[in-house]
């Protein structure tokens, strides 16, 4: 265990106060003589109660308005000696009110060596202490309120969100009357479009024509004719048997900054077109 402070049982401060115990130990005296310790804003002190200082000065201290208290043994033969009733603070909670006083007595020789731990253990002992108790509770509240406004912002986007799908929803439906399951409204609108598309006799852009033309729009400086093409759905490639690397890197870079798909492999560039699917 370690002694981080070292408190008084009574300090001179703003208020006024007198406790009565039994005793101390270290002054002599019997144990069950009566003991005040006194302490308002000039000074504290502890005194017999069978001396004549004590009857003396008690005057002047009952003209502060001070607030007796005593310990459970005593309390009998201090209100015999005051004259009036005292409350009753066991020992237990004498310490605890002393601990929570700014003293501390642990300085200098007796000082702790591990500063940043002293200084740890005050911030945390001044945080949990009853005088920040308000800003527990506001900080409590504050995060409350994020979590209750980070699952509200939720759920609207959720709301945004399934409104969006219901909406692309009812559209594949008006446009394209014959379907009757939706499972991936995007998917399906695309499928159709391209159906009639194809039906129409008019090419999409993953088509033979719309890729051989990106495929010439990109063509390298200086290279001729191409000696070996072929088609597959969506997919157009290219030989490039006798090519410079400088002229497949040329090609490659232009298709790619077209927004188009390129894999190479066996002295064949293959172009295909990125997957074009809407989001929800």
């Amino acid at each position: 265990m370690v002694v981080d402070r070292v408190v008084p049982a009574l300090a001179p401060g703003a208020s006024v106060q007198g406790h009565f115990s039994q005793a101390l130990d270290g002054l002599g005296g019997s144990g069950d003589e009566l003991w005040l310790s006194w302490a308002d804003p000039s000074g504290a002190m502890c005194l017999r109660c069978s001396g004549d200082l004590a009857r003396a000065l008690l005057p002047g201290w009952q003209a502060q308005a001070p607030r007796w208290s005593a310990t459970p043994a005593a309390a009998g033969a201090a209100e015999r000696w005051l004259g009036s009733a005292v409350a009753v603070q066991s020992d237990g909670e004498q310490a605890l009110a002393a601990a929570r006083s700014a003293w501390n007595l642990r300085q200098f020789d007796l000082a702790l060596d591990a500063r940043g731990l002293r200084a740890l253990r005050a911030a945390a002992r001044q945080l949990t202490g009853p005088a920040w108790r308000p800003a527990r509770w506001g900080l409590a509240a504050l995060l409350v309120v994020q979590v209750l406004g980070l699952n509200l912002w939720a759920w609207q986007q959720q709301r945004a969100i399934e409104s969006r799908r219901t909406a692309m929803t009812d559209l594949l439906r008006a446009s394209h009357p014959q379907v009757r399951a939706v499972l991936d409204a995007p998917l399906q609108m695309q499928r159709e479009t391209d159906a009639l598309r194809t039906a129409a006799g008019r090419a999409s852009a993953d088509d033979f024509e719309p890729l051989l033309g990106q495929v010439a729009g990109a063509w390298p400086d200086g290279r001729g004719p191409a000696d070996q093409l072929r088609f597959e759905p969506a997919r157009l490639s290219v030989g490039t048997n006798g090519w410079s690397v400088e002229q497949v890197a040329q090609l490659r870079g232009r298709l790619e900054q077209s927004g188009a798909s390129v894999t190479s492999q066996d002295n064949q560039l293959t172009l295909s077109r990125a997957a074009r699917r809407a989001t929800p």
